[in-house]
């Protein structure tokens, strides 16, 4: 901890500063601006709802409803946009202060089915992290294997052979991506003689070890002569299913031992296989408790004082982002206070106008960085380093000076076969028999959101936590390809965030006095997804309905009660453009965003919410889904030309299609009926309805064209097209009271 420059009276130069985003305050003023819109707006509808006994009656009172339910949720998210902070690291400074003092780090990458994450994928993040620039004997790197697959096991082995290659390559030349898949598959520019020798030999080296890999996982075995050569899949035999299976925890180097070296005589981390023991009585708490599983075993082996956790598809962007995380946890000021530093998840597969809305773009650079103003950054359960006294339960007090000199037990002296021993106990499903695992200390169970409730948990101990999204991407990974994929990513998402705000750990009643009011808001954006479903499903429905019967539930365009309602569309859809364009979104991006956040809401959310409910009445249990991380070539080619893919007959797509005609339907029916009737006086009163309804039409554009005009396999099937015309037909039969 000492002083720079030389000058033992002067506190040591801050290692980060924290900046206040700009026109915060010309923001602030638009905002009351709109809620003063939206306010007139709900007046508007109890000043002129309709007369007991008259039609529209019920219909103009949901739409009052779904409108107050808008309202108010757009508050919540306004509380984060008023205290958007960004934060600039100095890595330099790190780096000249501790010089060879620098504490060590564990590494948990995450991974369950080796189908659904290749084991070529897997074994690429866990290079990713090998290669950091990073002392090496002071990276242990941990891979949870929740699927005990020896084929992930056997690609790990690989790894670690290739490794004594690949690290040195990398640090040799201060390469970037250190993925080996993402690196070759850029567009290099070799000129440099001995570079281009390198990477040419490197790159037949690692398509080597890629076929290898590939060819068992094709074959679903082990070669007999394989076996015989390592020890550790002795641990396998004819017993071992992927949910019934014994501890199984492989050291397979040992970062202790400096014989452990790379082809350059460099050292080599410590790299674990890992596989908690898994039975069919014992609850296993999906991610969370492979989580927590990894926190013992490395508490045993390594005990580094903070942890990065990653899930096996996101692998490392940036050689420096331990460095840059560091500079946070042991800043004098600042640093003793804070639990844990996320980062945001991006992807390396995003097409430039991101058909699926899966760049995160506006949360990451403002909603997330805003909840950071509160020091409530949410933990996301990837790319996120943790204080390891935080995580396993501690709660901060004023005096806590940040301690992270700390060793690992007593193990110096301890052989391989003793560590894996021990920490095989600390894996089995009766170890956490009565102890506050899951509740107080590491992660916490009970909902498929473990990460957010497990942030929210450690922020209302006292400690505080950071947002940092860095201009080169710390970490990169696989967002989905397909429509079913992405929305089935969301629905897990929302179910487990709205059962966090039915339980203990609702903001407003578990942070109350713990964390501030604005924070408490902030987290109620993402915890109320799956709700939002409900009124935006009216929305859609009742209004387009309400137009084909001739029924208005909007003011006409010479009323000055149009006002509010023109000024709240264009100055939300105005800001929302204008966010999306600051973080790097398209035009057609943003657009794209609004599609899928009808189909979400009227899919992904609505099912969450319907699940929340039945596991509240206990008629359904919790449950986790893996997103596939394999396609075809087909579906790939589609996706790189920005064509939505439907091709599967689920409800889901039932469900988008009936909405996408019902809007169709009544779009063309009401005009249909105010030009043959000549009623143009209706027109008047029912235009926001025509428009609000042409736009419906528009965002549903991809859908229409799914349904009658493409023939490639990516097409909606012509069972949707029957299910959703018959749908879309009797609603539009149904009578508006």
């Amino acid at each position: 901890m000492g002083k720079e420059g030389g000058e033992e009276d002067v506190l040591p130069l801050p290692l980060f500063e924290t900046k206040e985003a700009r026109f915060v305050g010309a923001y602030k003023v638009l905002a009351f601006t709109v809620f003063v819109g939206i306010c007139l707006i709900w007046v508007y509808r109890l000043t002129h709802m309709p007369r007991a006994g008259e039609q529209g009656r019920w219909a103009w009172i949901g739409v009052f409803m779904a409108e107050l339910c808008f309202g108010l949720y757009w508050i919540l998210t306004q509380s984060c946009r008023f205290k958007v902070v960004y934060h600039y690291p100095f890595k330099e400074r790190l780096s000249y202060r501790y010089k060879d003092q620098l504490p060590s780090v564990d590494i948990f990458v995450c991974t369950a089915d080796p189908k659904m994450e290749p084991p070529t994928l897997v074994i690429n993040t866990i290079f990713s992290v090998m290669s950091y620039n990073y002392p090496p004997e002071k990276l242990s790197i941990y891979l949870s294997d929740d699927g005990a697959s020896e084929l992930t096991y056997y690609a790990l082995l690989e790894a670690s052979s290739f490794s004594k290659h690949w690290i040195p390559f990398c640090k040799k030349f201060n390469i970037q991506p250190r993925s080996p898949s993402a690196y070759f598959a850029q567009q290099i520019d070799v000129q440099d003689i001995t570079y281009g020798q390198e990477w040419l030999a490197m790159k037949k080296l690692y398509k080597e070890m890629e076929d290898r890999i590939d060819l068992v996982v094709e074959m679903g075995k082990i070669p007999k002569e394989t076996r015989d050569r390592h020890k550790g899949f002795l641990e396998w035999n004819s017993k071992v299913t992927k949910q019934d299976h014994q501890s199984i925890v492989q050291i397979i180097i040992d970062g202790r031992d400096k014989s452990m070296v790379d082809i350059d005589g460099g050292r080599l981390p410590t790299l674990v296989y890992m596989a908690r023991e898994k039975r069919p009585q014992w609850p296993h708490n999906f991610k969370a408790g492979a989580m927590n599983a990894m926190i013992r075993v490395s508490s045993e082996i390594s005990n580094a004082p903070f942890i990065l956790n990653l899930d096996c598809d996101m692998y490392a962007n940036d050689a420096d982002t331990i460095c840059e995380a560091l500079c946070f946890f042991t800043d004098d000021k600042r640093g003793h206070e804070i639990s844990f530093v996320q980062y945001p998840q991006n992807y390396d597969n995003i097409m430039t106008n991101d058909i699926y809305g899966c760049s995160f773009s506006v949360p990451s650079n403002i909603e997330f960085a805003g909840l950071d103003g509160y020091g409530a950054a949410p933990y996301c359960g990837t790319g996120c380093f943790h204080r390891r006294e935080s995580l396993c339960g501690k709660a901060h007090s004023k005096d806590y000076k940040g301690e992270w000199n700390i060793k690992a037990k007593k193990n110096a002296d301890k052989t391989i076969d003793e560590l894996e021993k021990e920490s095989k106990v600390l894996t089995n499903c009766i170890y956490e028999k009565d102890t506050q695992w899951g509740n107080k200390m590491g992660l916490i169970y009970g909902c498929t959101s473990e990460d957010v409730v497990t942030g929210l948990a450690i922020q209302c101990r006292g400690w505080k936590s950071i947002h940092h999204n860095p201009n080169r991407k710390a970490f990169l990974g696989v967002a989905p390809t397909t429509l079913d994929a992405a929305l089935v990513q969301h629905k897990r998402w929302s179910e487990g965030m709205f059962q966090i705000f039915f339980s203990k750990y609702c903001p407003f009643i578990y942070g109350l006095g713990k964390i501030k009011l604005g924070a408490q808001m902030a987290y109620s954006i993402y915890l109320l997804f799956a709700p939002t479903s409900i009124p935006t499903l009216y929305y859609v429905i009742v209004p387009p309905l309400c137009l084909l019967h001739g029924i208005s539930l909007f003011p006409q365009v010479k009323s000055l009660w149009f006002l509010p309602i023109a000024y709240v569309f264009v100055a939300r859809n105005a800001c929302g453009i204008a966010e999306a364009l600051s973080c790097g979104d398209t035009l057609i991006a943003w657009w794209n965003s609004q599609r899928m956040w009808v189909f979400r809401r009227t899919t992904s959310y609505l099912f969450g919410f319907i699940d929340v409910v039945r596991w509240q009445l206990g008629l359904s249990k919790t449950t986790f889904t893996i997103t596939t991380k394999v396609n075809t070539e087909d579906v790939l080619k589609r996706y790189e030309q920005e064509v939505l893919e439907f091709g599967s007959s689920t409800i889901v797509f039932t469900i988008i299609a009936s909405l996408a005609l019902l809007h169709l339907f009544s779009l063309i029916g009401g005009i249909t009926k105010i030009v043959l009737e000549l009623e143009f006086k209706s027109l008047e009163q029912l235009i926001l309805q025509v428009i609000l309804n042409l736009l419906l039409v528009m965002i549903n554009i991809p859908v229409y064209q799914a349904l009658f005009i493409r023939h490639d396999n990516g097409r909606l099937p012509s069972s949707i097209l029957f299910k959703s015309f018959v749908l879309a037909s009797l609603a539009c039969l149904m009578p508006i009271i």
